[in-house]
This record gives C-alpha cells, structure tokens and sequence, in this order.
C-alpha cells in the first residue's frame, strides 16, 4: 500500500476501540497492549492485523509466547481464516541453545538469547516489510534481558527500528513477569490497559482503558467490552454531552384520559417518568400504556425488561387488553429480555443507544431499575450510569419511563436507590386499606416541565387494563396506607368484572 493511499490513522478493526481513540492509532509509532491473561490481547491483535489485510497493507505477527498453531486456533474459533492474510513469525530459541552439550560456559545463555532473539526478528522484518507489526509478548523479552536497565534499552532499540522501517507496532504484555515495570509506558507512543472482573455472581467483566496516547485526545475512563465469536466488541463509555439534537417538546399522552389529567396533559416529549411502587401496583403496565400509546401515533417503542420472564408478560398484558406479541411483530415495538448476570452496564446503555439511533426509538421503557441495579458494581456508579443514559435520551428526544420497586407493602416504603432528581416526573402508586379491601392510589409527586394535579386518584386493573377515579377529596392519609375518611358521602367506587369505575353500594362509608 503506498504512502499517498495510507489514511493518517491505523484502525484496530475493533468499532468501539477505534471510536476511543478517535480513529485509531497514529502510524509509524511503537504502542503497548497490556493486561492479564485471557483479557483479549491476543484477539486485539489479530483483529489490527486482519483490519490491515482488508485496507491493503502487509502484516507480520511476531509470536515468542504462543505456537503459530496456538494462534490459529484463536483465530478459528471466531471464525477468522488467517491463511495469507498475514505472515506468522514464531520466535523460538536457536537449536544450538536448546542442546545442553552445545550451551556456552562462559557467557550468560540469556545474553545469546536476547540477542539471537533480536536479530532473527529484525531479519524476518526485512524480509516481509510489514505495515502492521504485533510482538508477543514483552515479558518473554523481560526475562531474557534479565535486568530494567538492559530491557529499557531493548525496547528502545525496537522502537527506532521499527520507527525507520515506518511499521505501525502493537506490543503486548501479560503482566505475569513484573505487572508493576512501567519501563514500556514511558517509551511507547500510546498505553492500552485490558482488565478482567470477577464479580461475586455472574460471567466475568472486561473493561478497558487508554493511559497514554500522545498529542492525540482520546475518550477517558473506562469502557466496558466483551469477547465473543467474531471478535472483541468495546462499548465506548456514554458521555451525553456530546449528542444534542432539536425535537418538539410536545406533551405525549398515554390514552388514559384520567392519568392524562393528573400529568397535566401527558409526558413530554425528551423527558424521563420515574415509576415508584411497591410490587404488584401496576408500574410495569402503567408503562405498557405509554408505549402502546407511541406505537399509535405511529412512533416506535423499545422494552428493556430485567426482572419478568417475557412469555409471562406477553400473557399478563394480553389478558389486559395489550398485545404485545402482534405490536412487536410489526416491528413498532422492540422487546429486549435483560440478563443483568450477563450484562455489564456500558454494553446495556450501548444496546439502548443502538435502537434510538438505528431504529429510531422514541419511547424507552426500563423496566425495572432493581434489575439493571443487579448490573452494577457500586450505588454510586449506577447514578453515574443513569445520569448519562437519561441525559442521551433526553437530548435525542426519546421519552423514557423508568420503574422502581420499592420495598414494603404499605406505610413508609424505601427505594433501593433513589433517582428522583434525575427524573424530569415522578409518578407515584400506593397501596391503601379502605372498606375492608385493598386499594391503589395513584398520584404525580413531581413534573419538571409543567403543571400537574396535586390530587389522589383511586385506580383498579382489570380486563381493560388501567382505569383511573376522581380524585380522593374525603379521605386523609391515603399514602400512609391507612386513610381517615372526613367525608359525608362514599367517594369510593367499585369495579363491574371489566375493571371499569361505577358505583359500589355494597361499600361503606368510613
């Protein structure tokens, strides 16, 4: 590939990794990948390479860890075939050095290793003239030059080899010599850390970062990745700064006229709705109204469901007058079941930017945020987490609903987190006792964006889904769960078996 044709960037061939280095890495210059074994440095380097191939230019994998038959396996089992793609170089030890009777005696056998090393892989350079050059990996290297000294000055004399023979070099390290020399770092041109979690329960985390990358801006902090056939994908962490969009604030109603009223005219449009309720109370359909009513005005919808198996669903909501199952094979609404076990947090967010960009998503439930809550190591990275997807939301005019159950049945109830003042309205639902039976209220405890009722609605669910009263004038105390009737006259009203509101004689009155 000549010079002219050369982009000014060497892309990884990893979408997610190119995008934080802002294209990715500047040619001509030496660049270190670190991080344990089994945290994907191996398959990085495969994909730099294979990503070279596919733009024209010539690669060489120089292997001093694994076998070339080691490396084809890897490449196999994502379905990569790297015959003629790229030349494989595998530095072994000369023969003369393998044979006891044939070692010398009165030099450090390291001495000729490293320097044997060396020359073989600065012949096989000549030989190939390679574009994209990955050694693997440092600590073989670390090892035969035995002291931080004599290392230091081997990885700079790689360095300007490598800079005059204008390759761009991927280094990889598995820190399993000495994870606390920092000797490459301040020699190479760019850091790239691989780390691997363990969480109490679940599959493993893998998350990255970029320590070092000079005169280039790159996106900071760490970004969650996972390996899976066909390759490393990397979700670039969430900054909601950087996507603003101009959309009609426009209230969107839920086609329940009464919970419509309470919301002063409905949801608006790039807002977020926090759903808070004990179990039970209705929150998950409160938000299947919402998103039946988008998918009316000829909007596309997306569920995120954590905590509810979705044959269990589709059948609770069908029995309610929602059919999940015929809006979601019209291809209006999107229903993702959510594994928080499985799932890191930057790969979720990632999935919901995904739809709102390709499908154009305009309404978002999450439903609910005990089970992405599961997802996260650490309360505080969760608002941090939140804080951006509701941002990004907001700006690309999506209106997103949120629910959160809370723990208790009725009385003083508590959130697992509390995200109140992240959300644009809160909507909350009750459980109360009234007439010897169980009873739901519902009231907007806050909207950012308007006015809203200050009232307490009594609500029942039946076969017609959501149907909502007049609000509760005569009655004190319906949050607390155990309401003093002041009135003269029975406000509560009974359900015929469609679950709609008439009057109930057979309730008393106090």
């Amino acid at each position: 590939m000549s010079e002219t044709t050369k982009e000014a960037k060497a892309r990884l061939g990893v979408a997610g990794l190119d995008n934080i280095l802002v294209g990715g890495l500047a040619r001509g210059h030496l660049y270190l990948l670190e991080g344990s074994p089994g945290t994907g440095k191996t398959t990085i380097a495969l994909q730099f390479l294979l990503e070279g191939h596919a733009r024209g230019e010539k690669g060489l994998y120089v292997t001093l860890s694994e076998t070339e038959d080691e490396l084809r396996l890897t490449a196999n089992s994502h379905g990569w075939e790297i015959a003629d793609k790229f030349e494989i170089f595998e530095l072994a030890p000369p023969e003369s050095l393998l044979d006891s009777e044939q070692q010398q005696t009165l030099l450090y056998s390291s001495d000729l290793e490293l320097g044997e090393a060396t020359k073989a892989m600065f012949e096989a350079v000549e030989r190939h003239k390679p574009d994209r050059i990955v050694l693997d990996s440092l600590s073989e290297i670390r090892l035969l030059a035995q002291s931080s000294l004599r290392y230091r000055r081997q990885i700079l004399l790689l360095k300007h080899y490598f800079a005059r023979n204008g390759a761009t070099v991927m280094m990889l390290d598995d820190l399993t010599s000495d994870a606390n020399d920092k000797t490459v770092h301040s020699v190479a041109h760019g850091v790239m850390r691989l780390e691997e979690l363990a969480p109490t329960y679940g599959a493993e985390r893998r998350r990255l970062r970029v320590i070092k990358y000079r005169g280039q801006a790159y996106r900071g902090g760490y970004h969650d990745f996972a390996i899976r056939h066909g390759g490393v994908d990397v979700f670039p962490r969430l900054v909601a700064g950087e996507h603003r969009t101009n959309f009609d604030r426009s209230p969107l109603t839920s086609n329940i006229i009464e919970l419509d009223e309470l919301l002063g005219g409905g949801v608006e449009r790039g807002s977020s709705a926090l759903v808070l309720g004990p179990a039970g109370a209705g929150k998950s359909l409160l938000t299947l109204h919402f998103a039946r009513a988008a998918v009316e005005r000829g909007e596309k919808a997306a569920l995120f469901i954590f905590d509810e198996e979705l044959g269990l669903l589709f059948s609770r909501a069908k029995a309610m007058g929602i059919d999940l199952q015929a809006l979601r094979d019209s291809g209006d609404l999107i229903i993702e079941q959510i594994d928080a076990a499985e799932l890191s947090p930057g790969e979720f967010a990632h999935r919901v930017r995904q739809r709102v960009d390709n499908a154009q998503v305009k309404t978002v439930v999450i439903d609910s945020l005990n089970g992405y809550q599961a997802a996260m190591p650490e309360e505080h990275s969760l608002l941090l987490h939140m804080h951006e997807l509701l941002q990004y939301l907001n700006r690309q005019g999506a209106t997103t609903f949120i629910t959160v159950a809370q723990h208790g049945l009725v009385g003083d109830m508590k959130s697992p987190v509390d995200i109140t003042y992240l959300a644009d309205s809160v909507i909350l639902l009750r459980y109360f006792e009234a007439t010897g039976r169980v009873r739901r209220a519902i009231s907007i405890i806050k909207k950012r964006s308007g006015a809203h009722e200050d009232t307490i609605r009594e609500y029942r669910i039946g076969r017609t889904g959501i149907s909502i009263g007049k609000p509760l004038e005569d009655f004190q105390g319906v949050l607390r769960g155990v309401p003093t009737y002041t009135g003269s006259s029975n406000p509560l009203l009974g359900t015929d078996p469609d679950g709609r509101f008439g009057p109930s004689s057979g309730d008393k009155q106090g």
